[in-house]
């Protein structure tokens, strides 16, 4: 595993972006691109990135959306459509032709995006505790989270400039983390958690990040009319422990995938919503025997 490298593409007035590979890409091997949820970063994967067979299988490509990490853009303002662009021209940047996505949470809307935008380079998606909905009532009444209600206290109380050595409050971590790993994260890894939010989410400038990410979470839009245009695999894993969006919701959504040659839904007995950490084990099983089953076809 590399470290945390940073890329220029042209999306946004010229932007950074943030990423992590396996290794030197292997052109004899498929790539994997992973997409982290929200708030976190390319450490999200260290469980795949530690996985001798998955790193066998696919070079790894972890991409941090705007508003995460180390990306950046001139612009302002972005929203997930933009990320999945400026993903689309890391792999032309990168030299990748086609690459399989698999993303956490917000990262399976960015995986969906890219496909519908380029169907010629997306061989398949494996989006995991998601939903293609916005933050909807079809989706609150089918058991899934008022994302609204948790987001918009997090947008007002960001509002205001802030001084140079604001970092973000351990206390809208810790509310990410027991959404996205429950509330019993062990003491190390919630450290290791705040460490990093309070590294990527520093002064006026983490400030503003962290409110248009929380912007763009809450006020999103919907994917069910564009879904048509995924027209590669889709492997969606969900947990029955994830508080955020149901298995009821995904039940109901995998069947949008009326194009994909194979859309199946395969559900993890205590998956937590941040399934790819965890539940890596059976998240890495499931990935290595998609992309072996469509990586030649």
């Amino acid at each position: 595993m590399t470290e945390t490298q940073t890329i220029t593409v042209p999306h946004l007035g010229g932007s950074t972006i943030g990423y992590r590979t396996s290794g030197p890409l292997d052109p004899a091997l498929p790539t994997l691109v992973l997409v982290n949820s929200f708030t976190t970063s390319v450490e999200l994967f260290r469980p795949q990135f530690a996985d001798e067979e998955l790193t066998a299988t696919a070079n790894l490509l972890a991409l941090e959306p705007y508003g995460h990490g180390r990306t950046r853009a001139t612009w302002e303002q972005f929203t997930y459509w933009d990320s999945a662009i400026a993903d689309l021209q890391v792999l032309d940047a990168l030299g990748v032709r086609e690459a399989f996505v698999l993303g956490t949470s917000q990262g399976g809307w960015v995986a969906a995006r890219m496909a519908v935008l380029a169907p010629g380079t997306v061989r398949g998606i494996v989006p995991l505790g998601t939903s293609m909905d916005s933050e909807s009532r079809r989706s609150r009444d089918l058991g899934c989270w008022d994302g609204v209600g948790f987001c918009t206290p997090a947008v007002d109380a960001l509002a205001g400039s802030v001084g140079e050595d604001w970092v973000i409050p351990d206390e809208l971590v810790d509310a990410v983390l027991a959404e996205g790993l429950g509330e019993d994260v062990p003491p190390a890894e919630r450290e290791f958690w705040h460490a990093v939010h309070r590294e990527n989410y520093a002064g006026d400038a983490g400030r503003r990040r962290l409110r248009l990410s929380t912007i763009n979470l809450r006020d999103r839009d919907g994917l069910h009319g564009r879904l048509d245009g995924v027209r590669c695999p889709v492997l969606w894993m969900h947990g029955t422990a994830d508080p955020v969006y149901s298995v009821e919701n995904a039940e109901d959504e995998i069947s949008l995938f009326v194009n994909s040659p194979h859309a199946e839904l395969r559900v993890v007995d205590g998956g937590r919503h941040f399934l790819s950490a965890s539940h890596p084990e059976e998240v890495d099983r499931a990935t290595v025997g998609f992309i072996r089953r469509w990586a030649q076809q």
